[in-house]
């Protein structure tokens, strides 16, 4: 039960640290205070990490951090610290590489026992009561009656740690070959489900960095089956419970090989993520499906991710009124008073019958079959089968907005906000819709003034009118990330000094590994136990594989040298790891691929620049940067490119250029 004192996490503003405000459990955030009191009680540490769309945080709360008796044994033996691993990636990092050593497997929450001092010596992830009773007591006895052991095992823990960023420098090869993309590729596809998309187990996680990379490959390389599986995994997934039929957006992962009944928590970060492939995939392929994916998800995350200062939020939990999924299923005879005379034809279109049907009899919305072959099954015209499906997604919604809404995790998070709005700018460029500039527009105002001090310093967080964690280098990477983006959209020249100071800082304010690749703390913030350097991508891809692919980018649009020198010498590093694990490093592949394929800086200078920019860009173009203006400017590349009167396209590589031509169709048959 919820006590009736708050805890020190009460000054907190991480919603998920003040969902566990109330626990009986003296819990205290993670900060030098809390870590020099652990020293001074010689007590050993417990930290909890887990965030507040998290499903089994939750049921880890209600059963043992509401119960006082579980709570007595952890104040009485330990430090209990909580951690909201979306505000603190760099304690969530350390940790949870130590519980995956101890135990080969992570996940959140995550439960990590260490010395006084920091170091883990145990750990796991969701523990039941009985067994999380088992385990308090246990540690808290040997910690009073074997101490050595303890300390022995840490240390061995520790060292393994430290080991895994301790890596020697890999000299570059003498050129990078598209034959080691081939053999990655090659055993990736041992892994491809071929009749549902995705990869050929279950759970399912969209993983959009992955298919970003495959789409490329696929188009660049001319390999057909890959992209022919990207777009079969991006329709199923469109079509699926993952997605929401209704409100837009997708939740994180499907607890199925089907793309069916879905995790329900909706984070930013997939989503942002999502509407760039989508974006992209459209270009690719003109699926209108693609077109409808990204709108609707754009539209939710004006409607109900957005704050009045062009902020965004950072999830939506799974649950509500304690039962996950509750807020997005349905009872049959919901949808027969919502559809009425159309019912027949909207549980056609939804599944409303044997596939469709969860839990409880209840109903995930998902599609199985083709507009087509809806219209042709019910003799009804495209357009009309059109007009009765939107009519129900707004009644439905509307309907739906009457329950009780699942939790919001209103913190700010620069890194996911930088992943959202690029996602905005790649919707705009193919919907054509004004209005998903101006929301990334005005989040990336919010970024650069509120979450940026005048020497390119980043704020991590926001919320309450409050930024106190000092940022990683993940939000400097995927914020000047989305404003290359912005500047190849927009051509809005006021970009690039911004992009400037943020690298200008990370190179004066992350340390870098033997390796070159950088810290992902910030060298103002104290030492953790060790020093991570990000490598491996995830959802999200690893913030070097980021940085290292904006050091390319801009080191061609700045001519800089050294820049593009460092982003290979970072690939090097990691270029061997390609066969081994292909899906951990698909943003990595992506540099390599700019960097063994041909790869085009695209200029365009003169007073109608934006019109035909937007015309080239119509097209699929993954391996072109972009940069312009209506003036040359101060950017060496579009030096003595002005000609006057006339607006043209420069199609070049590492500066040289190929003879300036005023049409997107002649540009777009240079770059092919």
């Amino acid at each position: 039960m919820k006590s009736n004192e708050p805890n020190a996490l009460i000054n907190e503003t991480s919603p998920y640290l003040l969902q566990h405000a109330y626990n009986p459990v003296h819990w205290l955030p993670w900060n030098e205070e809390t870590l020099k009191r652990a020293k001074a009680e010689d007590k050993p540490i417990l930290v909890s990490i887990g965030y507040s769309a998290c499903h089994w945080c939750h049921v880890m709360e209600h059963e043992s951090f509401e119960d006082s008796a579980v709570a007595e044994l952890m104040n009485s033996n330990f430090i209990c610290i909580k951690v909201d691993r979306e505000e603190r990636p760099d304690v969530d990092q350390v940790y949870m590489d130590a519980v995956q050593l101890m135990t080969g497997s992570g996940g959140w929450p995550l439960n990590c026992f260490a010395l006084p001092t920091g170091e883990p010596f145990f750990g796991g992830t969701y523990f039941p009561k009985d067994k999380w009773i088992q385990i308090l007591t246990q540690l808290s006895d040997l910690w009073k009656t074997d101490r050595e052991k303890v300390l022995e095992y840490s240390e061995k823990l520790t060292d393994g740690l430290k080991q895994m960023d301790d890596k020697p420098l890999v000299s570059m090869p003498p050129e990078f070959s598209v034959e080691v993309l081939e053999t990655g590729v090659s055993r990736w596809k041992q892994s491809f489900d071929l009749r549902e998309g995705g990869m050929d187990r279950a759970p399912k996680f969209p993983m959009p960095n992955n298919y970003e990379f495959l789409l490329k490959y696929g188009f660049i390389t001319k390999d057909k089956d890959v992209t022919d599986f990207v777009h079969l995994t991006l329709e199923k997934m469109a079509m699926g419970g993952i997605y929401d039929q209704i409100g837009g957006g997708f939740s994180r992962y499907s607890t199925d090989a089907l793309w069916k009944a879905p995790h329900f928590e909706k984070m930013l970060y997939d989503n942002g993520q999502l509407l760039s492939l989508y974006s992209q995939a459209y270009l690719h392929q003109a699926n209108p499906l693609y077109l409808e994916i990204v709108n609707e998800t754009a539209a939710w995350v004006e409607r109900e991710m957005t704050a009045t200062n062009g902020a965004f939020y950072s999830a939506l939990d799974a649950d509500s009124e304690g039962e996950e999924g509750k807020f997005y299923v349905w009872k049959k005879e919901e949808i027969e008073q919502i559809a009425v005379e159309n019912f027949d034809l909207i549980a056609d279109y939804y599944s409303i019958d044997h596939h469709g049907l969860w839990e409880h009899d209840n109903y995930i919305l998902l599609r199985r079959k083709s507009d087509a072959a809806i219209s042709k099954k019910h003799d009804i015209e495209i357009s009309t089968l059109h007009e009765k499906i939107t009519a129900f997604k707004i009644a439905s919604l509307a309907y739906r907005e009457k329950r009780i809404r699942p939790g919001l995790d209103d913190k700010t998070l620069t890194s996911w906000n930088a992943l959202m709005s690029k996602g905005l700018i790649d919707a705009y460029v193919v919907t054509k819709n004004e209005r998903w500039l101006e929301l990334a527009t005005q989040n990336l105002n919010f970024l650069t003034s509120q979450q940026m001090t005048s020497d390119g310093k980043l704020w991590h967080n926001f919320k309450g009118n409050k930024s106190n964690i000092n940022a990683y280098l993940e939000d400097y990477a995927l914020l000047i990330d989305a404003l290359i983006r912005y500047y190849e959209v927009t051509l809005d020249t006021t970009t690039l000094p911004k992009i400037k100071k943020l690298t200008e800082y990370v190179f004066g304010h992350f340390e870098q590994a033997p390796s070159g690749m950088f810290y992902f703390k910030s060298k103002l913030d104290p030492e953790l136990v060790s020093k991570k350097a990000e490598i491996t991508d995830n959802v999200i891809p690893a913030s070097n594989s980021v940085m290292a692919t904006n050091l390319y980018k801009l080191g061609l649009i700045l001519e800089d040298g050294d820049l593009i020198e460092l982003s290979k010498t970072q690939l090097a590093q990691v270029e061997s790891s390609f066969s081994q694990y292909p899906g951990g490093y698909s943003q990595w592949m992506m540099l390599h691929m700019m960097i063994s394929q041909p790869y085009f800086e695209v200029a365009i200078v003169g007073e109608d620049c934006l019109k035909k920019l937007e015309d080239l860009q119509a097209s699929y173009l993954p391996n072109v940067v972009f940069c312009g203006g209506k003036n040359e400017g101060s950017t060496p590349i579009l030096e003595h490119k002005l000609v006057e009167g006339k607006t043209l396209f420069y199609v070049c590589q590492f500066g040289a250029c190929k003879v300036p031509v005023e049409t997107a169709d002649e540009a777009l048959s240079q770059l092919r």
